[in-house]
C-alpha cells in the first residue's frame, strides 16, 4: 500500500494528464477562418490558442478542454459555437500542444484568468462564455466564480477532482497525496451567473451523479440539463446536446 501510495503521489501527473504534445513550428489547418495566439502568462510560460472568429460575433466562447490530446484535434467542436455566429477560443494547458511552462493547479488557473483579463480587452465580459469540458469544467467553474461573464456551461464535469480520483484508487489516502482537487463543489456557489450543465446518464468514467450533486450547490442559478444514454465522449453524437447549445446560443 505505502510503495503504491508513493507511485501515486511521484506519477500522478501521467494519470492525470495525456497531452499531446506538438512542435513549435507545427501549422495549424482549418477551413473555418481563424487566427494563432500566444499568451504570454507568467515568465518562461507561453498559452497556446486557436480563435475560430466571425464578422459579426454575438460574443465568445472560451473552452476548456478534457484531459487528452491538444486544441489540435479539439478544434473540431468549434463549429458547434460558431455557426450560431459566436466566437471561439480553444486554449491548450502547460504541456499540451505548443504550451510552456510546469504544471500545479495554482498556475494553470493563473493562466486562465490571464487569458480571460486579455480577451476583456476584446470582448464585454456579458458577452464571454465559459464552456468547460470534463476535466477543463473545474478550470471554468473557478474562473467563473472570480469573474462575470454571461454564461458558464459545464460539459461532463466532475464534483470536485478528488473524487473522480477515488472511484479507481478507493483504498488510498487520495487527499494528503493527490496534488489536483480542483473544487468545483466549493466554487460553484459563488458563480453569480447562471450555470448551465450537462451530462450523460450512461458517464462510466464521470458518473451523472456528479452533476446532480453538483447542481445542489447553486439549484437556484444553475440548470441540469441530462442526455438520456449519454457516455463521457459521445454527447456530440446526441440531437439533445445540440439543440441544448442552440437554445443558449439562439439569444
Amino acid at each position: 500500500m505505502a510503495f503504491l501510495t508513493l507511485l501515486v503521489f511521484l506519477f500522478q501527473e501521467k494519470f492525470i494528464f495525456r497531452p499531446e504534445v506538438l512542435a513549435a513550428d507545427f501549422e495549424f489547418k482549418y477551413k473555418a477562418p481563424f487566427k494563432e495566439y500566444f499568451f504570454d502568462s507568467a515568465p518562461g510560460v507561453r498559452i497556446n490558442a486557436l480563435h475560430f472568429y466571425r464578422e459579426l460575433p454575438k460574443g465568445l466562447i472560451l473552452y476548456f478542454h478534457g484531459n487528452t490530446r491538444s486544441i489540435k484535434g479539439w478544434a473540431r467542436y468549434a463549429k458547434d459555437f460558431y455557426r450560431y455566429n459566436y466566437d471561439v477560443v480553444l486554449v491548450d494547458y502547460r504541456g499540451f500542444g505548443k504550451s510552456t511552462g510546469k504544471r500545479s493547479e495554482r498556475e494553470m488557473l493563473g493562466d486562465m484568468q490571464y487569458v480571460y483579463e486579455k480577451l476583456k480587452e476584446k470582448y464585454p465580459e456579458d458577452h464571454l462564455i465559459i464552456y468547460g469540458r470534463s476535466l477543463g469544467s473545474g478550470f471554468a467553474t473557478k474562473l467563473a466564480s472570480d469573474n462575470n461573464p454571461r454564461y458558464l456551461i459545464l460539459d461532463a464535469p466532475y464534483f470536485n477532482f478528488k473524487k473522480v480520483i477515488q472511484r479507481f484508487l478507493p483504498m488510498l489516502p487520495i487527499r494528503l497525496v493527490l496534488r489536483y482537487h480542483l473544487r468545483s463543489d466549493q466554487w460553484l456557489p459563488n458563480v453569480r451567473c447562471h450555470t448551465y450543465i450537462i451530462h450523460g446518464t450512461k458517464d462510466r468514467l464521470i458518473p451523472f451523479r456528479h452533476s446532480v450533486a453538483l447542481q445542489q450547490k447553486n439549484p437556484h442559478k444553475t440548470t441540469l440539463i441530462r442526455i438520456e444514454g449519454g457516455c463521457h465522449n459521445n454527447l456530440p453524437s446526441f440531437d439533445e446536446y445540440h439543440n441544448f447549445i442552440r437554445d443558449i446560443l439562439k439569444y
